[in-house]
């Protein structure tokens, strides 16, 4: 980390390589993730480890979405020179401390996280019943406290996750003394993307518009777009209140078009199908500079591996530093020998 981050606070946030990063990530977490880069010390993990919860039975893809995602990151915005990218497996520290924090973890802990049986409902074509799954938080809990951070950027649905990395942290301090910080939720007000079904944009749904798809795909997809259900004829008046293609305005269009388009579809003064022509118009200049920068990258791979090597060797040295003080508390270094 440069020495302009010095005295900042320090943030660690990440995803799961499982598959592409669709424009909900870009809006819903990466545009926070680079103004952070001018007020805070960041850390970003692309967390490989973390994906075999689900995806153990056929790891083969988890390397190029790794790859996929450092690439999409940077084009993105986020900046090797200010912020530390890095790969979960490539700083050994992290499995580490979620071995020593396992040890005192009670399982009720983990059973009662409201995920662990969501999940579990939800994602019925893989097998979540293993330990790995279970013990995600504590794994999720080392990521954070390996860096010592203060602030985690997350959403509402992992702020339990984030409680019981506070937990764990004041477990191990009143345990073995205070060496770790309890980290903070930093949520902000984003816009939330649905998928081109009105859900909860997801690669597992198969609605969502990554940032990797062609500008005639991502087109194909925004004009296929479900929207109020109630307006089923051109003349029908419609509520942009529950039209999902209203929630992407709100995300790339000006107030003066929002509020047009507002007008026009509770009047029926406008169709479907020009109200998602002019989002594409504010959608598609968005992302270009994106996917340009991305395509760039993809052709030169050895350059993102490169930051990935050197964002590794930049954690390690902070991560070392925290495992040398856990030991030494615990009485477990091997310099005590």
């Amino acid at each position: 980390m440069t020495t302009a981050a010095a005295g900042r606070a320090r943030v660690l946030s990440g995803f799961r390589p499982t598959g592409p990063m669709h424009i909900g990530h870009l809006v819903g977490a990466l545009e926070n993730w680079v103004s952070m880069q001018d007020t805070h010390e960041c850390f970003f993990a692309i967390a490989d480890w973390h994906a075999l919860t689900s995806e153990y039975a056929d790891p083969s893809r988890i390397r190029e979405h790794t790859l996929e995602m450092a690439a999409d990151w940077i084009a993105a915005g986020i900046d090797p020179e200010r912020s530390t990218l890095f790969v979960q497996s490539h700083v050994p520290e992290h499995a580490e401390l979620h071995l020593l924090l396992s040890m005192i973890v009670p399982i009720a802990w983990l059973e009662r996280v409201p995920t662990y049986k969501e999940q579990q409902e939800q994602v019925s074509q893989r097998d979540l019943s293993n330990y790995g799954f279970l013990g995600y938080p504590v794994l999720q809990a080392a990521d954070i406290l390996v860096y010592r951070a203060g602030f985690v950027p997350v959403g509402e649905d992992q702020l339990a996750h984030l409680e019981l990395c506070r937990e764990i942290a004041r477990r191990f301090n009143g345990l073995y003394g205070p060496i770790f910080p309890e980290p903070q939720g930093l949520t902000t007000r984003v816009p939330r993307l649905p998928g081109t079904d009105g859900r909860k944009m997801s690669k597992s749904y198969g609605n969502a518009i990554n940032l990797a798809d062609e500008p005639d795909a991502i087109r194909r997809k925004i004009l296929t777009m479900v929207t109020d259900p109630a307006r089923k004829r051109r003349s029908d008046p419609g509520n942009p209140e529950v039209c999902p293609v209203f929630d992407f305005h709100r995300a790339y269009s000006d107030a003066a078009t929002r509020a047009g388009v507002d007008a026009g579809c509770r009047s029926a003064g406008i169709g479907c199908v020009e109200c998602k022509t002019t989002l594409l118009g504010h959608l598609e200049p968005a992302l270009a500079p994106v996917q340009e920068r991305r395509r760039e990258l993809m052709a030169h791979r050895g350059r993102v591996r490169d930051i990935l090597a050197e964002g590794a060797r930049r954690a390690r040295v902070e991560a070392g530093a925290t495992m040398r003080l856990v030991r030494a508390a615990m009485k477990i270094d091997a310099g005590g020998l």
